[in-house]
């Protein structure tokens, strides 16, 4: 059969025709003998009624149904098959389960496995949800999540997880100073995050009394919702002084390669950063807390502004909850390092977001720094 027979009406086919014929692919003609689709032979002796012969349809039209019926995933499929095919060490001569497990490394890292890991990142659906509007099966939705959170830690971690600088301390002391609280990096507080399918041996050690298991992720967040600081993976059990003790906020300065703080309180100089929290904190000259039954007039106005600048952690945590739906549902995995970087992949995601639309919500000029 000639492939480019105008009555064949799979020789218009733009695509795979193509693609195939790219490849020096020779067609030759089949023997008179086998039968492939043009008319039914029926045997002797068999029971089936013989069909009436099928009417010939337009090629144009045919072809321009086909057109429209063709799926983007199978080109990626083909692409994917072709492509480790002409590998050029091994070519064709490497293991079928080797083949393989190439020809599905390929697929997953093709747009369609991306669109997927966004999708689980956003909506926070279970892998096996999205085969129907991605096509893509379980076990690949999975590995491409896995993949595209540790492609986002290497690349974008060292930009959007660093401590502030310089600069990110000048423009952060203006506008707390604006805010009543010179000095000030930003506030500190706790978040859980419910692990469903934590392991039997370990729920008592992530579970607080009745309580379903937990990792604490604990973050320093300014009033833009930049979150300076994360410390994740502490168990569910421990409360913020445990995580405070274990937690790198203070390892800057206990090294000496924190940047140099100065800035004036009442005529009065200081040269040490603090931040606002809650009353569980340690009263220390780092942490300001509020005045929790004030007496006089000037008590009650700090611990009120006090209390409404703390809320920035808090609107972090919403913010952050309500743009990836993940990490306010209970998180399906079995892994902790899978599910710290899911975490981290999306407090990136978050400041990428925030740096993005800085300007936006502002009422402060950020190029002025």
């Amino acid at each position: 059969m000639d492939s480019r027979n105008p009555s064949n009406p799979y020789s218009d086919s733009p695509s795979y025709s193509h693609l195939l014929h790219s490849q020096n692919f020779q067609y030759g003609s089949y023997p008179p003998s086998q039968n492939f689709g043009g008319g039914s032979e029926i045997p002797p002796f068999s029971s089936q009624a013989p069909e009436a012969p099928a009417q010939r349809e337009n090629p144009s039209v045919a072809s321009k149904e086909r057109r429209q019926r063709e799926n983007p995933d199978d080109e990626v499929v083909i692409s994917a098959w072709l492509n480790t095919s002409k590998d050029v060490v091994v070519g064709n001569e490497q293991k079928s389960g080797t083949f393989w497990k190439r020809v599905a490394e390929y697929y997953a890292s093709s747009p369609h496995a991306k669109a997927s890991a966004i999708r689980q990142l956003a909506y926070g659906g279970a892998a096996d949800s999205l085969d129907e509007y991605v096509r893509l099966a379980e076990t690949t939705a999975r590995k491409s999540l896995r993949k595209f959170t540790a492609g986002i830690i290497c690349l974008f971690g060292d930009e959007y997880l660093r401590q502030p600088t310089q600069e990110d301390l000048q423009r952060l002391f203006y506008i707390r100073e604006q805010r009543g609280f010179p000095g000030m990096i930003g506030s500190i507080d706790c978040m859980h995050w419910e692990w469903k399918n934590c392991p039997t041996a370990w729920k008592r050690m992530y579970s607080r009394g009745t309580e379903k298991p937990t990792i604490v992720l604990e973050v320093v967040a300014s009033s833009d919702l930049w979150i300076w600081h994360a410390f994740f993976g502490a168990t569910g059990t421990v409360n913020d002084l445990n995580i405070l003790d274990r937690s790198p906020v203070f390892d800057d300065i206990i090294n000496g390669i924190a940047p140099e703080v100065n800035f004036y309180v009442n005529g009065n100089p200081y040269h040490l950063a603090y931040y606002l929290t809650d009353g569980i904190y340690p009263k220390w000259a780092t942490f300001i807390q509020s005045i929790r039954l004030p007496q006089s007039e000037k008590h009650s106005l700090f611990a009120k502004t006090q209390e409404a600048v703390r809320k920035d952690v808090e609107r972090a945590f919403g913010v952050l909850q309500s743009r990836f739906v993940v990490v306010k549902n209970s998180s399906k995995l079995w892994d902790k390092d899978k599910i710290a970087n899911i975490m981290k992949a999306c407090i990136i995601l978050h400041n990428m977001i925030v740096e993005d639309e800085r300007s936006t919500y502002t009422q402060y000029n950020v190029r002025e720094f």
